[in-house]
């Protein structure tokens, strides 16, 4: 039986969900810096960008503080602060809240953010749940990129499946509600859908691109943290720099599984590459003339494009030639 947090009060319940953790509340955060900082501001709202009918708690901590972390790392950044306040209606208990924090502090763990921070709001609605996170950069580097004609394009992985993970929960959520409230509790065999659920409901971004760009002493000129589907990305990549881009459909990488499902229900895997979201990869943006360090040093990048001027837009290039205007709704 979940408690109830009425009884045992917010600020007690904050000290114990923080406890044993290896982090203090620091809400609101302040620290000293000596290098640049970015800040980046998310709202997450339950039934829109989460259904926890599928999606338990400890995983979407996790995956939400990734979200965050992911944005500054795509900017050459180190997120060194994660401040949340999570609303909650009374159908949510503190062991609810616990759970959450506990995939938050994972994140935290693993990606080495120093600060965390926690406030807990009422709501007549759900769960939502904001995010403030801070990222450190060294000084001077955020000025340093330029993007420019003949630019390569990459991404750090394939593209679609969790977008194919979030139908395949739905469908089953679907069949569950519909078995109605007196039948027996199905229980669906998702061993050959593993992949591409991992992919939506626990992705894992890699804790160390920034050092490996270090590294090999290369700083892309643009970078960002594809969330909402590629076609949203090379949409906010033109407009944000000025530019245009040929991504060639024959280049954009799916998962087997991805393709698999995606002719189980009948959608163009493509499709689903472009428009989908929560793919939780990175699109970096590279200067032709490191293309030789690139194709040594990170071959599990995928070049799928390059820069053009911005007259020539954004297009997707079939094998056969044609020109596909890309289209996105970013939401």
């Amino acid at each position: 039986m979940a408690t109830e947090l009425s009884t045992i009060g917010k600020n007690q319940a904050l000290v114990a969900i923080f406890e044993g953790s290896g982090f203090r509340n620091e809400y609101p955060s302040t620290f000293e810096v000596n290098s640049e900082v970015s800040h980046i501001q998310k709202l997450f709202i339950e039934n829109i960008d989460f259904d926890l009918t599928y999606t338990p708690l400890r995983h979407l901590g996790y995956k939400l503080s990734q979200n965050v972390i992911g944005e500054i790392a795509a900017k050459g950044g180190e997120t060194i602060s994660l401040s949340f306040a999570v609303a909650i209606s009374n159908r949510f208990g503190f062991e609810d809240v616990r759970d959450l924090w506990e995939g938050v502090t994972a994140a935290a763990k693993e990606y080495s953010v120093r600060h965390l921070g926690l406030d807990l709001l009422p709501s007549a609605t759900g769960m939502l749940i904001s995010i403030s996170g801070c990222g450190t950069h060294e000084k001077g580097e955020i000025e340093k990129k330029q993007v420019a004609s003949n630019d390569l394009i990459l991404i750090t992985g394939d593209l679609g499946a969790a977008y194919m993970g979030l139908h395949v929960l739905e469908r089953e959520k679907i069949a569950f509600n519909s078995a109605g409230a007196g039948a027996q509790a199905r229980q669906p065999d998702l061993t050959s859908y593993k992949y591409i659920l991992e992919q939506y409901l626990s992705p894992h971004i890699p804790v160390n691109l920034n050092s490996r760009f270090k590294e090999a002493g290369v700083i892309p000129s643009a970078g960002y943290f594809i969330t909402r589907g590629l076609g949203s990305t090379i949409k906010e990549l033109c407009q944000e720099h000025g530019v245009g881009a040929r991504i060639f459909l024959e280049k954009i990488p799916i998962a087997t599984k991805t393709f698999e499902m995606a002719q189980e229900l009948d959608i163009d895997p493509v499709t689903s590459a472009i428009n989908g979201g929560d793919d939780y990869r990175f699109l970096f943006v590279v200067p032709l003339s490191q293309h030789e360090i690139y194709r040594k040093d990170f071959q599990d990048f995928e070049m799928i494009g390059f820069i053009t001027g911005a007259e020539k837009g954004s297009v997707i290039v079939t094998p056969e030639g044609a020109e596909l205007e890309i289209k996105a709704q970013g939401f």
